[in-house]
């Protein structure tokens, strides 16, 4: 019996860290940290432009069915409320709408829409981060013209 508490106390005494050992995790967590951090911080910013790409996408589809309805895109000054809410003087509108609620892009403005547009029938468009039109990277324009990057 003795013998079994002698061991149960060098074993206690053997258990946790040494300090040592603690600096190094910290050590090594803050080096990971250094080099993963800056490439992690840079994926919000493409998601909200995959997002505003995918967006585009949706109500271009939008669009689309309320063609195929009333025989005409929305006007410029109707715009994209004319997927929700029923423009005076358009017949044949589709009963709920098309959209369940016009979104804004993912840094939090309305998307901008055209018709006729300078690409084509239409255009649609989100001005990106910086919320003025041009810039680069995530400051550039995405529109419905460009969607492929």
């Amino acid at each position: 019996m003795k013998k079994l508490q002698c061991s149960t106390k060098q074993r206690s005494a053997q258990t946790g860290f040494t300090l040592m050992e603690v600096m190094v995790v910290i050590v090594i967590l803050g080096i990971l940290a250094t080099l993963v951090v800056p490439r992690v911080m840079e994926r919000p910013e493409e998601a909200r432009m995959t997002k505003a790409r995918l967006d585009i996408q949706s109500i271009g589809q939008a669009l689309d069915l309320y063609r195929l309805d009333t025989h005409d895109y929305p006007t410029t000054a109707q715009g994209l409320r004319a997927l929700k809410e029923q423009p005076d003087g358009v017949t044949r509108w589709r009963k709920g709408g098309y959209l369940s609620k016009v979104p804004s892009d993912p840094w939090s403005n309305d998307y901008i829409y055209l018709s006729p547009g300078l690409h084509g029938d239409y255009d649609l468009l989100s001005y990106g981060a910086d919320g003025q039109p041009g810039g680069e990277d995530s400051k550039a324009d995405i529109g419905s013209w460009n969607l492929d990057g």
